[in-house]
């Protein structure tokens, strides 16, 4: 019984980190998706092909993810709605389909598995998740830590923690921040304890308050540590 009992636990504990992970994205997206356009590098045959195709592509593909993450941002998301859009306005699907090659294009497809997995289709959103390329540079690399920390997430759902730890420790390497880094820390000691490896876990929670003291998992971090 206390072992069902810490399971539960554990799974609460992850279930919060997820719902963490995915606020922090709906309340920073918009700037975010604004830099990473305007940062995108064109690799193109020429300068005329840049600016007569390219480009254009480019833009097209800009104003229409602003319409699906209009949805994707309203007080009451409609994540349906966002995924695949409607006469008044494109969905993420269709940009990926229409413009998956441009940076928009990209980042539709890392929306649409945030949608599916919002929607509970776990095997749609690992597929989208999975399509997304990295991004170099800031923001981008948030957004490519978000990407493997979710998709952690949904291997913890599938209860493949060995795949989740490993996850989580890929998207603690791709951006150290104060937001994604000690969130991620936390996931992978959770999935480790999971795994019945505490004492790997136990360094990740102290590694935490050692470098993000003033972090929100700090306080979670102690609190793992003292159990």
């Amino acid at each position: 019984m206390a072992k069902v009992d810490e399971m539960k636990q554990q799974e609460a504990a992850i279930g919060e980190a997820v719902s963490k992970t995915e606020s922090f994205f709906e309340n920073h997206s918009k700037a975010i998706v604004l830099a990473i356009v305007a940062l995108f590098v064109v690799v193109g045959g020429g300068f005329g092909y840049r600016k007569l195709v390219v480009e254009p592509r480019a833009e097209k593909a800009s104003e229409l993810i602003a319409e699906a993450q209009y949805r994707f941002e309203q007080e009451i998301p409609d994540y349906v709605l966002a995924l695949n859009g409607d006469e008044n306005g494109a969905g993420f699907l269709d940009v990926v389909e229409q413009y998956g090659s441009t940076p928009a294009g990209n980042l539709a497809k890392h929306y649409a598995g945030i949608c599916y997995l919002k929607l509970g289709d776990l095997t749609a959103a690992a597929e989208y998740l999975q399509k997304f390329s990295p991004v170099k540079g800031l923001p981008g690399e948030v957004v490519n830590a978000q990407n493997l920390g979710l998709q952690g997430d949904i291997a913890v759902e599938n209860g493949d923690y060995e795949a989740a730890v490993a996850l989580f420790a890929k998207a603690v390497k791709a951006s150290d921040n104060i937001y994604t880094t000690p969130l991620y820390l936390r996931k992978q000691g959770l999935a480790l304890k999971a795994l019945g490896r505490n004492a790997e876990a136990v360094e990740l929670f102290e590694q935490i308050l050692a470098a993000y003291p003033a972090s929100i998992d700090a306080r979670e971090a102690e609190k793992l540590i003292a159990e």
